[in-house]
């Protein structure tokens, strides 16, 4: 078995690639230290989900690149790509992460702007006369 479990997470327009290995627990992201890059804790929690739910927390270090998007979205990649990763690293997590939700790709994304119009929903004003 390799020592480097790798694997892609999408959200929105974000992208992140991420990379586990065996280690202390150190993560981060996009070469910043994990609480410089994402700065409020609800981020930080959501990140921490997968490696919680599969009690794994100080076992890996976590390297993340991520582009993309806004802070949210990278986040929600970074999130799916552990989890992924987590799955090369031992198939039998499979069912702790899909019951916590964790291996759903989240299809929402913004709708395209049609023609003839000013926005995806939006119509041009109706003038009567």
């Amino acid at each position: 078995m390799s020592e480097n479990y790798t694997a892609t997470g999408r959200r929105k327009t974000a992208v992140a690639r991420v990379w586990l290995t065996p280690g202390t627990g150190e993560i981060t992201i996009n070469n910043q230290s994990f609480e410089e890059a994402l700065p409020t804790l609800t981020l930080q929690g959501m990140l921490l989900e997968p490696l919680q739910v599969s009690n794994l927390k100080n076992k890996f270090n976590v390297k993340a690149v991520s582009s993309g998007g806004g802070l949210h979205g990278q986040a929600d990649a970074i999130k799916l790509a552990i989890a992924r990763a987590l799955l090369t690293f031992d198939a039998e997590l499979r069912p702790q992460l899909k019951a916590a939700g964790l291996l759903r790709r989240d299809p929402r994304a913004k709708e395209r702007k049609k023609p003839g119009q000013p926005g995806a929903r939006k119509r041009f004003q109706f003038s009567k006369r």
